[in-house]
């Protein structure tokens, strides 16, 4: 039977696991709400929303939330991280 410390890291990675799971499907989400919007409306109405800006800092929060919990293996993190900057990175092209 394995022991309280051992219980919890597990639950502890898991937590973490979950918080980089989520992260990914949050950023993804807003995403699909942004090519919605523009497929509904058009792309002007987008680009003049005050949508895009307040996107790219919800997407750099969820990086931040899961830096913090997700601490292995990195290469999620930096996985996950170099996505989001690149859909960041072709809003501005």
């Amino acid at each position: 039977m394995p022991d309280q410390t051992s219980v919890l890291l597990y639950i502890k990675q898991m937590l973490g696991d979950l918080i980089y799971l989520n992260g990914i499907i949050a950023t993804e989400l807003i995403n699909i709400t942004e090519n919605t919007a523009a497929m509904r409306h058009g792309e002007d109405f987008l680009n003049k929303s005050q949508c895009i800006p307040e996107h790219q800092q919800l997407k750099k929060n969820v990086i931040n939330i899961v830096k913090e919990y997700k601490r292995q293996p990195q290469a999620f993190v930096e996985i996950l991280e170099k996505h989001i900057l690149k859909h960041l990175e072709n809003l501005d092209e």
